[in-house]
């Protein structure tokens, strides 16, 4: 297949591409740079430096023998989603809208959209099946809910078959690439800092919460099986009638912020000190994702979401690029001046 990654300048988007390469994908790149890195491309492979509010651009993309669309382009924190849910909206819902209008025209009929838990909001039950109410509590869960609604309705008038992936937190790495953003909010990367003497400590937010230490229990996959998510879903979509699908992508259990914390310390061999704090508001005590339909009616597996090989590949990569992306060897490709408006991968 010929693949265009939207955000796949990105940590999920570069890490999918590489995926899609080694299943002997063709792929091509779009992604304005906004928080992705040029350098995060595999070699050899096409980036088209743009806006996903650019219809006709991304059209022209399409119609140049386009067979299948992966989009994991989005603003996503959190906080600023609350400040500005204006951008939330013109970036995630907006320009998706526009993606999907430029695919209609191109006549390319396959999309998976690499979407997130968070539009379930806070669970009534763990694990959180596909069928549980959404009802997100922040712009960010709110716009990519509304896109996928977008979606299912694109689905039903226009033949497409397309597959949204819900997940949690991501974590790991690959040999070329890993997490380098700015700011930093995931806490793998931030509890990395602290072992690489960058910070001080790490915060832990409440440990008074009804979970076996007191903290909050999260999920994580690994950044290879999401990929391998991305390339299964993707070959899903090349067959049968036109149809939208949602399915979870997690853990299962999940691990708790004081195990990823302990568990960083065995695989860094630093101290790593924490420092406990008060609750955020709104943080339930376990977030959790169920994968048995993806497993059932994917064939997915996460090979690599363990606890230990997900921090140990971060921390490989992290000591092998100790300024991520603006590492004097691969500087070079970052000198693109990106545009200004729009989303680049989470």
């Amino acid at each position: 297949m010929k693949l265009l990654v939207i955000g796949g300048a990105g940590y999920v988007g570069s890490t999918s591409v590489e995926r899609f390469l080694e299943a002997g994908h063709e792929v091509v790149v779009y992604d304005n740079l906004t928080s992705g890195h040029a350098a995060a491309v595999p070699d050899g492979v096409r980036l088209e430096v743009g806006d996903i509010a650019d219809g006709a651009r991304l059209e022209r993309l399409l119609r140049d023998g386009v067979d299948a669309v992966l989009h994991c382009a989005a603003r996503s924190l959190v906080s600023e989603s609350m400040d500005d849910p204006g951008l939330y909206y013109r970036t995630n819902v907006g320009g998706g809208v526009v993606l999907l209008e430029a695919m209609k025209r191109a006549g390319v009929p396959r999309l998976v959209f690499s979407s997130t838990s968070a539009v379930y909001g806070e669970p009534r039950r763990v694990p959180i099946a596909e069928a549980d109410r959404t009802e997100p509590i922040n712009p960010y869960g709110a716009t990519k809910l509304a896109f996928e609604g977008a979606m299912r309705w694109f689905c039903a008038a226009h033949d497409f078959r397309g597959i949204s992936l819900r997940y949690f937190n991501v974590a790991g790495a690959t040999e070329h690439n890993g997490e380098d953003h700015d700011p930093e909010t995931h806490l793998v990367p931030l509890v990395l800092r602290v072992a690489a003497g960058e910070t001080t400590h790490v915060q832990i937010h409440g440990q008074d919460y009804p979970t076996p230490d007191g903290t909050c229990i999260r999920d994580f996959i690994h950044v290879r099986d999401l990929a391998n998510a991305h390339l299964l879903a993707l070959e899903a979509t090349g067959e049968g009638d036109p149809s939208f699908e949602v399915y979870n992508l997690g853990s299962a259990a999940g691990f708790s912020v004081r195990e990823v914390v302990e568990s960083a310390r065995r695989v860094t061999g630093r101290p790593i000190p924490a420092r406990p704090v008060k609750r955020r508001s709104g943080d339930p005590p376990v977030l959790v994702a169920s994968s048995r339909r993806a497993r059932r009616e994917l064939g997915w597996q996460p090979h690599h979401s363990t606890l230990e090989r997900m921090l140990a590949d971060a921390w490989a990569w992290r000591t092998a690029h100790p300024n991520g992306y603006a590492d004097p060897a691969r500087a070079g490709s970052e000198a693109i001046d990106p545009p200004k408006v729009a989303a680049s991968a989470r």
